[in-house]
């Protein structure tokens, strides 16, 4: 039995169709390091409302980070989170027809398992399962637990992600699995029941090695990158790379989205946030990110973005003036999707909804089709 080939999760990219998800809020607090923002606890209760306003909205997919120690500050900002996997299972059952994607750290969980996990949830949503796939960048997350690999470096990472990746396509597609690589050991591994059909893969390498990781493994990549120009520079890196070898990728990008009747509305209320910047909250973001202590403290240009409190780049202003952004961005920067955040997502994606997604849709036709489970 061979291994599934990836099963397309939309259109090609050449007929202007656009994927638009959520990312979900499964961590107090949000992506807002402020005092001032919007309460949201990252409960269960909380996580279920946006995921079925996702759905009642028309987005394409819903997916949850995986966080294992957040980053304290005044607010507590990430301490309490929920776990992905288990998460986007629950919201598999709550939803029909978005798609459910949930995250998974190839150094703390086996392939093994993992692909029983997912499998599961496949069958749970009948089709709809995804996985992020992170290969794991922050220490003191892994360290805590006794799980930090010394030695492992960032390329090697990706060469036991790699390996991680294989095991866990060939337990989806194969009867049985035998691997013997540095990093993955299966003996006869067997995993039933197997998916409908090849669960969509997506992570966020940016380096080079882990853009290669992606072309050859993934289905799309979560790009960064600051405006649209940089953007579409890492846009046409990452279709080029993934041309290279035959393959074709998608392409994401995040945004935090600040919504009002009227521009001024929503530029108030991006400034009260960051007014009220949680400064501990970034000193605890700067060390997770591997910042040395003489470097906290000091102004860099990773400082002077952070303290707009915003996690990723945003967009405050109207309906229309969302709408007009968000359309300069696909047509400037050329990428296949866009995975949302909002400051208040009980209020925002409904908003949302029903007054920017219709005019995405209008001008960037060929919205997600469910794939068939043939």
């Amino acid at each position: 039995m061979s291994v599934l080939e990836p099963t397309p999760f939309g259109v090609p990219s050449d007929t202007g169709g656009k994927d638009l998800g959520i990312f979900l809020p499964i961590a107090n607090g949000g992506w807002i390091l402020s005092k001032n923002k919007p309460e949201i606890d990252g409960s269960y209760d909380y996580c279920r409302q946006c995921g079925v306003l996702a759905e009642e909205a028309g987005f394409d997919f819903i997916m949850a980070m995986a966080k294992y120690r957040g980053y304290g500050g005044e607010t507590h900002h990430w301490d309490s989170s929920l776990d992905s996997v288990l998460t986007i299972a629950a919201l598999a059952e709550a939803t029909s027809r978005v798609k459910t994607w949930g995250t998974v750290h190839t150094l703390l969980q086996n392939p093994g398992v993992v692909a029983k996990m997912i499998a599961t949830i496949d069958q749970i949503s009948g089709g709809r399962a995804g996985l992020n796939v992170v290969t794991g960048s922050y220490k003191g997350e892994f360290s805590q637990m006794g799980a930090w690999p010394e030695g492992v470096d960032h390329d090697a990472r990706y060469d036991l992600a790699k390996e991680w990746v294989t095991a866990i396509k060939r337990l989806w597609s194969e009867d049985s699995v035998t691997m013997d690589g540095q990093y993955v050991t299966l003996e006869d591994c067997q995993s039933w029941p197997k998916p409908q059909k090849r669960p969509f893969l997506v992570c966020a390498g940016s380096s080079k090695k882990g853009m290669r990781f992606t072309s050859e493994e993934m289905d799309a990549i979560f790009l960064s990158g600051g405006d649209n120009a940089q953007l579409a520079r890492a846009n046409a890196e990452a279709k080029a790379d993934a041309a290279s070898i035959g393959r074709f990728v998608r392409t994401y990008s995040m945004m935090t989205i600040v919504l009002g009747e009227t521009d001024e509305e929503a530029e108030a209320k991006a400034k009260l946030y960051a007014e009220g910047f949680d400064e501990g909250a970034l000193e605890g973001m700067m060390r997770a990110y591997g910042f040395l202590d003489s470097e906290i403290g000091k102004e860099n240009d990773f400082t002077r973005k952070a303290r707009s409190s915003f996690m990723s780049a945003h967009i405050a202003g109207s309906s229309e003036t969302v709408a007009a952004r968000l359309s300069a961005l696909f047509e400037e920067a050329g990428t296949d999707g866009l995975m949302l955040i909002f400051d208040d997502y009980i209020t925002g994606i409904p908003k949302f909804g029903k007054e920017v997604l219709p005019i995405l849709r209008e001008r960037f036709p060929g919205k997600l089709a469910v794939p068939s489970h043939g």
